[in-house]
């Protein structure tokens, strides 16, 4: 058993005055020995009042603040575990999530107050109002009043292992309701220690955190591994393309990391602020979560900018990829090898290492991943498998393959893929042929049923402003840099795609609108 370490607590008496956090929104900003003190004051709170002990759920709805890294290092110093609430799910997809995972208490931004009704018959008993100053939107007790009525201190028990869960954070499942994974002090660690070298992360970094925060990019890439270094990073309260690029490219700031979905990338560049924004202090241009269109990368190269594309999960706290920025460019749609200390392997049905070239499972192992899932044996026994040698592996559900230098392309999710007269098509593979026309901003390829090939494509597309585009040029462009079952039969024009908190394309609410099972 490894023994965790209270990070905020070492460089708070390392460093005291170091910038640790600053909030957009708000301007407050807070040092390491403010940022550990209120969030052992929190933790005091929580374990006094709400009677919080070790393995205790505390839920958070909320957006984007430095309240939300308080909360999760309140629990760190409990032993208690976070619960990141994803804001835009529907009341009764959160209730499934408040009865699985049984928080002791619920704190929320004041302007979801109004929710709380629809969630009244979950089990918090406990509940905490953040307010950013306006008047109060109900009865309960306000954050800042609890910590301003606390002057105890709690601190990490001694005892606490690397095993010792800090976040349960859920994920959509195949069956339709999302699963818990456990998140453990030991894979934000490695997460850390991992995503440093690629990057060039330091204690004199500052990131500015666009993601969501309910999301494991959003804390983990990159604002708690540069806790870890005793680096800063500036919280935005959500993702706005004209404010972000203000912020990256004012010198006053100077933000040297950032990270982005592929969609992030895709709205700064089509912002008529774009061209006009001095982005060459940035050091360091991460994105994950879907495929990047190859031609978005060229849009950032041609003014210097080299993204580095990567590969991560839930499951795997979440780096596994980041590639190196000399192949960035040699290889655009690799996410290249894995990072230092995760093993990676591309597999047939019998785990048997498939040979360059041929497509097979990802699959992962390595001090980064997940225990497994809350309350879900039949899906720790379906995601882990162990090889002959005694090593656990987690399926990733992703296709890939292996080219002739070790790098490794994710071809597409399996479940996305369609079978189009007997051969297998990637719709990711459609999609980047699609976005090589100017014209286009996004794209979304699925399988819809057809009589004679059983399924044949259909491309969502949704195009820039102010331009034409029709269907039958995008098929005869799709013709002509594809093989002929690849090309899509089928191409519908829509406003705008529906996508995840991580960027991604929600191709089952697109099989749901334009596929139904009747069709």
């Amino acid at each position: 058993m490894i023994l965790a370490s209270d990070w905020i607590a070492f460089h708070a008496d390392r460093t005291p005055e170091k910038l640790a956090l600053i909030d957009q929104a708000t301007a407050r900003q807070f040092t390491y020995a403010e940022f550990n003190d209120r969030a052992a004051r929190l933790a005091a709170f929580l374990r006094d009042e709400w009677h919080v002990q070790p393995s205790d759920r505390i839920a958070l709805l909320a957006k984007n603040s430095t309240e939300y890294f308080e909360v999760l290092w309140a629990c760190w110093k409990l032993g208690a575990m976070l619960l990141p609430l994803n804001w835009r799910l529907a009341d009764p997809e959160l209730v499934f999530i408040l009865n699985d995972a049984a928080p002791v208490g619920l704190i929320y931004d004041a302007e979801f107050a109004a929710r709380l009704p629809a969630l009244a018959q979950t089990p918090p008993r406990y509940f905490l109002r953040i307010d950013f100053g306006a008047p109060p939107a109900d009865a309960h007790l306000s954050y800042e009043a609890a910590l301003q009525g606390t002057h105890r201190h709690a601190h990490m028990p001694p005892q606490t292992t690397h095993d010792v869960p800090v976040i349960i954070m859920y994920t959509a499942g195949t069956t339709g309701h999302p699963k818990g994974v456990l998140i453990t002090h030991g894979m934000m660690l490695w997460n850390a220690i991992n995503i440093t070298t690629p990057t060039g992360l330091s204690y004199e970094s500052l990131f500015y955190c666009v993601l969501p925060t309910f999301h494991i990019g959003g804390l983990n890439l990159y604002v708690n591994p540069l806790l870890h270094l005793g680096g800063c990073s500036l919280i935005a309260r959500q993702f706005d393309p004209a404010l972000a690029l203000q912020t990256l490219s004012d010198p006053e700031i100077g933000i040297t990391h950032f990270f982005g979905v592929p969609s992030i990338y895709q709205f700064m560049s089509q912002h008529p602020d774009f061209e006009g924004a001095d982005l060459s202090r940035v050091k360091s241009w991460g994105c994950g979560g879907a495929p990047m269109p190859v031609s978005v990368l060229q849009t950032y190269a041609k003014r210097g900018i080299i993204i580095q594309l990567g590969f991560g999960m839930t499951e795997t706290s979440p780096t596994v990829f980041l590639i190196d920025k000399r192949r960035a460019l040699s290889k655009p749609t690799s996410v290249g090898k894995p990072l230092l200390h995760t093993r990676v392997r591309v597999v047939d049905a019998q785990l048997r290492d498939v040979p360059v070239g041929v497509v097979g499972e990802v699959i992962i192992s390595g001090p980064n991943i997940t225990p497994g899932y809350w309350n879900r044996p039949e899906a720790n026994a379906e995601s882990f498998s162990v090889d002959e040698y005694g090593n656990r592996w987690l399926h990733s559900g992703d296709a890939g393959l292996i080219d002739e230098e070790g790098c490794i392309y994710i071809v597409d999710r399996y479940k996305d893929m369609y079978i189009s007269g007997g051969e297998n098509v990637y719709p990711a593979e459609v999609e980047q042929v699609i976005y090589q026309l100017p014209q286009v901003a996004e794209v979304g390829v699925i399988g819809v049923p057809d009589a004679r090939w059983g399924e044949t494509g259909m491309a969502i597309v949704v195009l820039r402003p102010g331009e034409t585009l029709s269907a039958e040029q995008i098929i005869a462009h799709c013709a002509a840099n594809l093989a002929k079952f690849k090309v899509p039969k089928h191409v519908i024009f829509a406003q705008s795609l529906p996508r995840n908190a991580a960027g991604k394309v929600l191709k089952r609410e697109l099989r749901a609108q334009y596929a139904p099972p009747s069709a």
